[in-house]
């Protein structure tokens, strides 16, 4: 028997506008902390819904921005490249993170320290290969070092819109073969490769690009959005998938929606080993 989807979140116990590292956060803008929490709640129940397990890491006083668990690291089977963030808002964060998976049974990597990678944030499976956004937040010169720790093929993507900061902002793939994505948050060579690469890209348009549309969960067919984004949840239906809308407004306050608040244990949906035939056991549960 398949062992269900794992998905990693944080709740939002201390989660709020403290700083402003993209431009998305204003700290004139708070957010509200009874609606953050239903919010998150909400998520945490379709996640659960389509039927992924969720572990929960304890949130932590000063560091309001644990609650994007996304950015901890990337997962790949049994591996965890954690996290090396450029603002010191978040480097508190990190040995947090290290500590939950390397006690639930990852084997935990990381880059040197004049490398910055934010994890799941920037690095995204579509089939066997993985895309990984730089310049804004991760370094170009992580992803030599991340390839060579995967043994698998790396393709940087230049991110060049400041709104979308990180790659799962304006890039989510759906299965192999198959993605999300925003095309003008690229230059134009990344677009060109996406093309080369992807052979089936779905646009969204820049008004459902700003309600984070790209900023999705995947799990099997169903497709976890923040509300406003009909277009693409029409395209999405007539390919077979369920989208699944839920709002996230507290969240995108600070630049954050639905991916940026889940981290994927097995894997993203589209990791290579779903498609070569490798089933690894997820390591045990927290």
């Amino acid at each position: 028997m398949p062992h269900p989807p794992r998905i990693l979140m944080c709740p939002p116990d201390y989660y709020g506008i403290q700083y402003e590292i993209n431009p998305w956060m204003s700290r004139r803008r708070p957010s509200d902390p009874e609606s953050a929490a239903r919010q998150w709640q909400a998520l945490r129940g379709l996640i659960e819904g389509a039927g992924a397990a969720v572990a929960c890491l304890d949130p932590v006083p000063g560091l309001p921005d644990m609650v994007f668990t996304a950015n901890a690291a990337m997962i790949f089977s049994d591996q965890a490249i954690l996290s090396r963030f450029r603002h010191p808002q978040r480097q508190g964060e990190e040995p947090h993170f290290q500590r939950w998976l390397s006690e639930n049974g990852f084997q935990v990597e990381r880059l040197a320290e004049d490398l910055f990678f934010e994890g799941a944030g920037d690095a995204l499976f579509c089939g066997d290969t993985l895309f990984a956004g730089y310049r804004i937040r991760s370094d170009a010169r992580a992803y030599e070092a991340v390839g060579d720790l995967l043994a698998c093929r790396v393709i940087p993507l230049e991110l060049v819109q400041k709104h979308f900061y990180h790659l799962d902002t304006c890039f989510c793939p759906l299965e192999p073969g198959r993605a999300i994505y925003y095309p003008p948050a690229f230059d134009h060579y990344g677009r060109h490769v996406l093309g080369e690469l992807v052979p089936e890209l779905i646009p969204v348009s820049d008004d459902e690009a700003r309600h984070f549309a790209c900023n999705a969960v995947v799990i099997g067919r169903t497709v976890v959005t923040n509300t406003g984004c009909p277009e693409l949840h029409g395209k999405l239906r007539s390919l077979g998938f369920n989208p699944v809308e839920t709002p996230l407004s507290e969240f995108l306050r600070a630049g954050g929606a639905a991916k940026c608040l889940t981290l994927r244990l097995d894997g993203e949906d589209a990791a290579a080993w779903k498609t070569s035939g490798m089933s690894p056991l997820p390591p045990g549960e927290g």
